[in-house]
This record gives C-alpha cells, sequence and structure tokens, in this order.
C-alpha cells in the first residue's frame, strides 16, 4: 500500500510542475487538462487522442478539446508525439516515470515498443554529441523510429 500511495504523491508532484510550466506559457491549468494529463501521469504505453477521449467519456468531456490540449501539450513539449502509419501516438515527455528511450514500431502488428536499456541510451547520446560536434549544432531533440518484425511476428514468420 506504500507504494501505492508514494506513486500517486509523485504525480501529485509531477502535475504541480506540469502546472507551473502552463501558467508560465500564459495558460490556465482548466478541468480538461488537468484530467488528459492525469492519464499520461497514470499510463505506461503510448496513448491516441481516440484512447484519451474514450478513457475521459464519462466526464462530458468532447474530443475536439481533447485534440485541442494534446496539440497544445505537445506544442509546449510537455508530451511527445510519435506517428505510426499516420495515426498520433503520445507520451509523457517532461516529468515522465520513462528515463530517456528509443522506440521500435513492427511492421506486421504495428506494435509500438519501447526500448529502454542503459548502453543502448549512452549510445544514442554519444551519437547526438558527435553530430554536434562535428556538424556545429546544439541538438534539443529527436526523433528516431526503429522499424522492422517484433520478436512475435518474427518468429511466425
Amino acid at each position: 500500500m506504500s507504494g501505492e500511495v508514494e506513486t500517486k504523491a509523485l504525480e501529485v508532484d509531477r502535475l504541480q510542475l506540469i502546472k507551473k510550466l502552463i501558467r508560465g506559457k500564459g495558460f490556465k491549468l482548466t478541468r480538461p487538462r488537468k484530467l488528459i494529463l492525469e492519464h499520461f501521469l497514470e499510463s505506461d504505453r503510448h496513448l491516441t487522442v481516440e484512447e484519451i477521449y474514450q478513457r475521459l467519456e464519462s466526464t462530458k468531456i468532447g474530443i475536439a478539446t481533447v485534440y485541442r490540449n494534446v496539440k497544445l501539450f505537445h506544442n509546449m513539449g510537455i508530451i511527445n508525439e510519435i506517428l505510426v502509419d499516420g495515426v498520433a501516438h503520445y507520451e509523457l515527455k517532461i516529468y515522465s516515470k520513462k528515463a530517456l528511450h528509443l522506440h521500435f514500431q513492427c511492421m506486421e502488428c504495428d506494435d509500438l515498443i519501447d526500448i529502454h536499456d542503459k548502453e543502448l541510451t549512452m549510445d544514442y547520446l554519444k551519437l547526438n554529441r558527435s553530430i554536434e560536434d562535428k556538424m556545429n549544432l546544439e541538438i534539443y531533440d529527436a526523433k528516431i523510429m526503429y522499424i522492422g518484425l517484433c520478436e512475435k511476428c518474427k518468429d511466425k514468420r
């Protein structure tokens, strides 16, 4: 039970930090925005706007409101957008439970898989630094999607 209480307290802290960011950009943390953000804070997977809308259906928040706020959060850098066959999936970018990670999309089943591997993440960060040094750039973000067959689909072949 203690772990559950700690997790909830961490979500509240993260929500407060995001609230400050939103207010700093001149917006308010309205009820719909708070409910949408809570779904991102609680989720351990990538969400589509439609999935968020379905989860919020009982709150009477319309799909246009969900689309508008997800776009706002994306523009503020609060959430990441990952396109899979033209469908946008979103995940929390800042104050996320997930550490920096890479993404893999299966060509067969369209599954979107997070790659959590410390060594690979370090290689990725070294690549970013190398690009910055060689090209005299500053990289703030990168969107890399690996595409292929997941273990399940590969085994079916």
